[in-house]
C-alpha cells in the first residue's frame, strides 16, 4: 500500500495559524496566506491537504469555509478537519470542496451519533483520534476523555473505515511521532493516518514500519524545516 505524505494548512479567522498550548495563534509562514501555503505545497508535489478549520474546532470565530472552497479549487484533494462532530458540519466542508472530512474527537463524545456520522458519511469520513496516553482526549471545544482501546472496538463494530491518530503532546513539538499508539490503532486493522510531532524523514520512516498508511505533517512543513519536494520524490 503506498504511503500518502499530507501538509497541514491550520487556519483561523481566514488566515494561517498554528497550535500552541494556549490554543490557536498565528503563523507569518508564507505571510500568514493559507492559500499562498497550499499554492506552494500544489507545487512542490503534493497531492492531498489537510485543512483544519480552528475556529470551528475552538468555537472562537465564523468558520472558514471559503478558505477551504478556494484550496480546493486548486488541482488538489483536501482533507478537512478542525472539531467537525455533527452530519451539518461535514456536509458542509464536503460543499466546500473537501473529498473527506476528519470527525473531531468531540463526536466520539455520544456513541449513537458518531456511529450515525460513521454510516451516513462512509468513505468519506476518517475518524480523529487525539490521544494521550491510553486516552482519547479533544483539544476542542467539545471535551472527552475515553478509554483508548475500548472506543476503538465500538467505532471499528460501527463501521470507521479508517483513523487519523493525533499525539496530543507532540502536536507542533518536532519531537518525533509517537510510534507506539500508531501500532495500537494499527492492530484496529483499518488504514491509519499518523499526526504530531513528525520533524524528519526518520519519523515518517518511523511511522510507516509503524503501519500507517500515510502522515499529516504541519510545522516541519511549515517552517521549511522539512523538504517536501524531496521526499515526494523519494516516495
Amino acid at each position: 500500500m503506498s504511503f500518502e505524505l499530507i501538509p497541514a494548512i491550520d487556519v483561523a479567522a481566514g488566515r494561517l495559524a498554528v497550535f500552541t498550548s494556549d490554543g490557536p495563534a498565528p503563523s507569518d509562514a508564507f505571510d500568514g496566506d493559507p492559500l499562498a501555503a497550499a499554492r506552494a505545497y500544489v507545487a512542490a508535489g503534493a497531492r492531498r491537504l489537510h485543512v483544519v478549520d480552528l475556529d470551528l474546532a475552538f468555537n472562537s470565530g465564523p468558520r472558514n469555509l471559503e478558505t477551504v472552497r478556494a484550496i480546493a479549487a486548486l488541482d488538489v484533494r483536501v482533507q478537512g478537519s478542525g472539531g467537525v462532530s455533527t452530519v451539518e458540519d461535514a456536509r458542509a466542508v464536503l460543499d466546500a470542496g473537501a473529498d473527506r472530512v476528519v470527525l473531531g474527537s468531540g463526536a466520539l463524545a455520544d456513541e449513537a451519533v458518531a456511529s450515525q456520522l460513521i454510516t451516513e458519511l462512509a468513505e468519506s469520513a476518517l475518524v480523529g483520534i487525539e490521544v494521550e496516553g491510553d486516552r482519547i482526549r479533544s483539544r476542542g471545544n467539545r471535551h472527552v476523555d475515553l478509554p483508548l482501546v475500548q472506543t476503538m472496538g465500538w467505532l471499528v463494530a460501527a463501521g470507521a473505515r479508517s483513523f487519523l491518530v493525533t499525539a496530543i503532546a507532540r502536536v507542533g513539538s518536532l519531537k518525533g511521532p509517537d510510534v507506539d499508539t500508531v501500532r495500537r490503532v494499527v492492530r484496529a486493522g483499518r488504514p491509519v493516518v499518523a499526526a504530531g510531532g513528525i520533524a524528519s524523514a526518520d519519523d515518517l520512516r518511523a511511522v510507516r514500519r509503524a503501519g500507517a498508511t500515510g502522515a499529516v505533517v504541519g510545522r516541519a512543513f511549515l517552517d521549511g524545516g522539512l523538504p517536501l519536494e524531496e521526499l515526494l520524490r523519494s516516495e
